[in-house]
């Protein structure tokens, strides 16, 4: 028996285009960063998620875990490689780090 074919929706995008500039709010970019940056959610079965880039090939790669230790191995594990920037997010925190160093910060004596 085949499958039925789903039903066609239409969008009406055509309305938001045609409507006027100030039936929409301004937002600032404050409010935005607030709402998107600073508003995250991760699920009570997520511990954290950590998103990867492989520096030489720009590879991206995510994981999810839902403990701390497996979480722990993986970022030490990463550290080791050497060779990943990764960003980590859990429930509080969101941190960044990469294998790259600066040069200028080094101390001349």
């Amino acid at each position: 028996m085949p499958k039925k074919k789903k039903p066609y929706y239409p969008n009406n995008w055509q309305a938001f285009k045609d409507a006027p500039d100030e039936m929409f709010m301004d937002h600032t970019f404050d409010e935005l960063m607030d709402w998107k940056v600073a508003g995250w959610e991760l699920p009570s079965s997520v511990y954290c998620i950590i998103r990867t880039m492989d520096v030489n090939t720009k590879k991206v790669k995510e994981y999810h875990y839902k403990r701390p230790g497996a979480a722990r191995n993986k970022v030490k594990k990463l550290m080791d490689e050497g060779r990943h920037e990764f960003t980590l997010v859990d429930a509080d925190s969101i941190h960044h780090l990469s294998p790259r160093y600066d040069d200028d910060e080094t101390e001349e004596d």
